[in-house]
């Protein structure tokens, strides 16, 4: 039973670490929420708001296990099923994302963001086999459409997004640093908040941009290349065994197909740190083997 004094604690702990939150100190956040989380475990708002700031910091194995303890409670909050799934299916836990996401629909069939989550998840395990390049930024999250406004930001982060009309994960990807900072009242701790947000869905700002530009870099190489099976194309550059020099420099460009190696350029590896000539042969040595080239500028 808890005392109304340890209530007044709770209450306290949760204030305080909605105002360390706010401020950008998140694991001083996630402690006083421990705090009151210990003090009083069956508060549910209280679990809830642990597990999503958990989950905020990349600490999912302990926001599943506070999310499956809430999932449990009848009536549960669909808030509580949803991030659940998602954690889910980040685990690569389909059958468990469905099944959670199944119980949300059950109760509320036309719920809209229930009804996104499952036809992702319906479709996730289909993906992954095809592996094709083209839907990887689909594919790395199913929260895109998601309001920005359902995560745990700062009043003035979300304020300054309102305002740059940044309504959803996706817009996020859109911009970049420095229009964020460009905007009056936003400054770095409303970044770097944001940037461990996105960081925890596997996101980054200017994401879009990217992978739009990886896309049009990989129709070339379609093109150069037209004999060319997509099988080979979505072949991983660890199949071509590499020097650990070049296995390296792919690496720092985020390189892991050998359509994405064929899409680039010579001067952008020679452009990488410790990278030369010998291994440029190598990996061109390489790719030719298989029928491709490095991409040419015309």
């Amino acid at each position: 039973m808890v005392t109304s004094g340890e209530t007044s604690s709770v209450k306290a702990l949760v204030e305080k670490a909605r105002q360390q939150a706010a401020a950008g100190h998140m694991e001083a956040a996630l402690e006083r929420l421990e705090e009151a989380y210990r003090l009083d475990p069956q508060n549910q708002d209280v679990a809830f708001k642990l597990a999503w700031y958990l989950d905020l910091h990349g600490e999912d194995e302990r926001a599943v296990e506070i999310y499956e303890a809430l999932s449990d409670l009848n009536p549960t909050h669909e808030g509580v099923l949803l991030n659940l799934s998602v954690l889910y299916e980040d685990g690569g836990f389909y059958d468990d994302a469905e099944e959670v996401l199944h119980r949300l629909l059950t109760s509320k069939p036309n719920h809209p963001r229930g009804r996104i989550y499952y036809q992702h998840i319906d479709g996730s395990t289909d993906m992954i086999i095809q592996d094709d390049p083209e839907k990887r930024f689909l594919n790395r999250n199913i929260l895109l459409d998601t309001p920005v406004t359902d995560f745990e930001l700062s009043v003035r982060a979300r304020n300054c997004l309102r305002k740059m009309n940044i309504r959803t994960l996706g817009d996020l990807l859109k911009t970049s640093e420095e229009s964020l900072l460009s905007y009056k009242n936003f400054g770095e701790t409303s970044l770097e908040e944001i940037k461990v947000m996105l960081a925890r869905k596997g996101l980054r700002l200017g994401q879009a941009a990217e992978d739009l530009a990886h896309a049009r870099r990989l129709e070339l190489v379609r093109a150069a290349a037209p004999n060319v099976p997509e099988s080979v194309l979505n072949k991983s550059v660890e199949d071509l065994e590499l020097s650990v020099r070049a296995g390296r420099a792919l690496e720092r460009l985020n390189i892991t197909t050998v359509g994405d190696l064929a899409s680039r350029t010579e001067a952008e590896m020679l452009g990488l740190s410790n990278f030369g000539e010998t291994s440029l042969n190598e990996i061109k040595q390489r790719l030719a083997e298989l029928g491709l080239t490095l991409r040419k500028v015309t």
